[in-house]
């Protein structure tokens, strides 16, 4: 009998049961907001680098469960049921906009900025360097380590050896920079007074946190809307998520037999659809929900169980990346990683509450921090760092980026279609393809200047050397 699966799974619910812990008892993890996750990830990268090798446990199988794990997270999310609460008034719609030109934003000057560094090393001092590796900056620190292992893994079959790797790294980085970075800029907040008064004051109350509720205390995560005796509540949201799951590889399977028709360029496709599985996976998932809502029993659905199992899928990615990270093959590009996580730091750091102080018009530090969290980390990351200012979500920022980013990927999906071209130009020696794949971001990267410029009005480059521009500014 085979315990590989059951083995690793339980290394890697120990290693967040560690993180736990070490959250819960070092003051200055909770200081910085460290997720558990990702302090559990860390003992997982040593353990399967020094430890596992020795007893002959091989970490492949993490990288296949973050793989699965991303797409159940996307389909968790696409089965949720809509809100009622839609925004209608003019100063929503108009804080849509904002958000959805913030988002686009990060997407086109990460991606042109990381391809730019990788050109310059290219051109100076690596000269054999992979092309691709500059868009594992957008894929670890915009999209997350789901998507910057399953888009990464074809580059390794085209001469990209380690590529799978060295983006679940930058995912890492991501996340640290995100906790790190969010915390620092919480603090800035509260002393420069980019914060209501209000809920500074209430910050400042606050105790550090430790992961943990009190002794007595609790919340409520999600309801049942099943009869046990019948099928539990977590089982019969399972059962919708797995169905919806099947139905992807299902499409992914035909269209695959489809593509086999076209010869070797049709397998290529193939390959990077099933790179980009997510999308297929949510597609499939809102088939479902359509169907369930078409039969009249859409009620069963309960958001906050999905929540729940959606927060679960993130947890064991984010620590199973880390886990699957292969120190030895990421030796060998350890300069052009640490450039461009330097390259990332910097446009999510620096430029990104820069122009989210200008663009947005309202609750500007609460929109900035979801974005912030986001665009290193993932959803979650930017919900923790806006909970630690506005722990009820009385403002509309996590609401708003929620409806903002459904619109933002479909802007982006062309990126996504493109995303191999650097890869394809390494392995069939067209540089052309590289140089395509630069001009596109460059385009993306001006709409999203013109689009800011057009939004932000006057106060666009008003005081353009000032770090934050302040309501009084």
């Amino acid at each position: 009998m085979d315990f590989n699966a059951i083995i690793n799974l339980g290394i890697v619910g120990l290693g967040l049961l560690v993180g736990a812990l070490l959250r819960a008892k070092v003051r200055i993890l909770q200081r910085f907001l460290i997720p558990s996750a990702i302090i559990g990830g860390f003992f997982l990268l040593v353990f399967y680098n020094f430890v596992a090798p020795r007893i002959n446990l091989e970490a492949t199988f993490l990288g296949d469960l973050v793989y699965h794990l991303l797409n159940i997270s996307f389909i968790a999310m696409a089965l949720r049921n809509p809100s009622d609460d839609k925004p209608r008034d003019g100063s929503a719609r108009r804080s849509f906009f904002e958000n959805v030109i913030a988002i686009f934003g990060q997407y086109g000057l990460q991606c042109f900025f990381g391809l730019v560094a990788t050109l310059l090393m290219i051109v100076t001092f690596i000269p054999d360097l992979f092309p691709a590796i500059g868009l594992s900056l957008p894929l670890g620190f915009e999209l997350g380590p789901g998507q910057a292992y399953s888009i990464s893994l074809p580059w390794e079959s085209m001469g990209f050896e380690g590529a799978t790797s060295v983006g679940l790294a930058m995912a890492a980085a991501g996340f640290i920079t995100g906790s790190i970075g969010g915390v620092i800029l919480i603090n800035l907040g509260v002393k420069k007074g980019w914060i209501p008064e209000k809920d500074a004051r209430k910050l400042q109350e606050r105790k550090l946190f430790s992961g943990f509720l009190k002794k007595g205390e609790s919340r409520e995560g999600s309801r049942l809307t099943s009869e046990g005796e019948s099928i539990d509540t977590l089982s019969y949201h399972v059962a919708l998520i797995m169905a919806s799951y099947l139905v992807s590889w299902a499409m992914l399977a035909i269209i695959e037999k489809l593509l086999g028709l076209l010869g070797p360029i049709g397998a290529e496709i193939s390959s990077t659809l099933w790179g980009v599985n997510f999308i297929f996976s949510m597609f499939a998932a809102a088939i479902v929900r359509a169907i369930i809502r078409k039969t009249g029993i859409d009620y069963t659905i309960d958001n906050g169980t999905l929540n729940r199992i959606n927060g679960l899928s993130v947890d064991l990615t984010v620590a199973a990346c880390l886990g699957a990270i292969s120190l030895t093959a990421l030796a060998s590009y350890y300069i052009p990683v640490i450039i461009l996580i330097a390259v990332g730091i910097l446009i999510t750091c620096f430029v990104l509450p820069w122009y989210s102080s200008r663009i947005f018009s309202d609750h500007q530090f609460y929109r900035m921090l979801v974005l912030f969290g986001t665009a290193t980390g993932t959803l979650p990351t930017g919900l923790s760092l806006l909970r630690v200012v506005d722990p009820d979500f009385e403002t509309p920022a996590a609401r708003d980026y929620a409806y903002a980013s459904g619109m933002v990927f479909i802007f982006v999906f062309p990126l996504i279609l493109f995303v191999n071209l650097p890869a394809y130009s390494y392995a069939q020696n067209a540089p052309v393809l590289f140089y395509a794949m630069l001009g596109i971001t460059f385009i993306y990267t001006l709409i999203f200047i013109i689009a800011y410029r057009i939004a932000a009005g006057k106060k666009a480059f008003r005081k353009i050397g000032k770090f934050w521009l302040g309501e009084n500014d």
